[in-house]
């Protein structure tokens, strides 16, 4: 892959993790902040229904962090782009669409099919 290419895919990871890590920096600001005294029990419920929400993105957000520190590695290592299924080039707008990205479409087809008939 030309590193004018690797570049580009490396500035976008490397944003997309300093936005997570600042919206981990907010949520967790906001949660200490935040005054547990709240006397109407349907503004309590609603508080907590929002703080189960935030806790719920900042999950999958760090299950996509580790997913960009991996796709970070495989660009160092010379790996970026390599489908870890098929040892085949993932397509570029696959990439486009997501960065952190290890199997071609193909093997994600593949891979999918197989979860849907597991039942999963």
């Amino acid at each position: 892959m030309d590193q004018n290419v690797l570049d580009k895919f490396k500035k976008q990871l490397v944003e997309k993790r300093e936005d997570i890590l600042k919206d981990a920096d907010r949520t967790l600001s906001e949660l200490t902040d935040q005054n547990g005294n709240i006397p109407d029990p349907n503004d309590r419920a609603t508080a907590e229904s929002d703080r189960n929400f935030e806790l719920h993105i900042r999950n999958r957000e760090r299950k996509l962090l580790a997913k960009i520190e991996a796709a970070l590695q495989r660009i160092e290592d010379g790996e970026y782009g390599e489908c870890a299924s098929c040892g085949d080039l993932i397509g570029m707008k696959r990439l486009e669409a997501r960065p952190v990205t290890t199997l071609c479409i193909e093997c994600k087809t593949i891979q999918e099919s197989k979860e849907k008939s597991r039942g999963k």
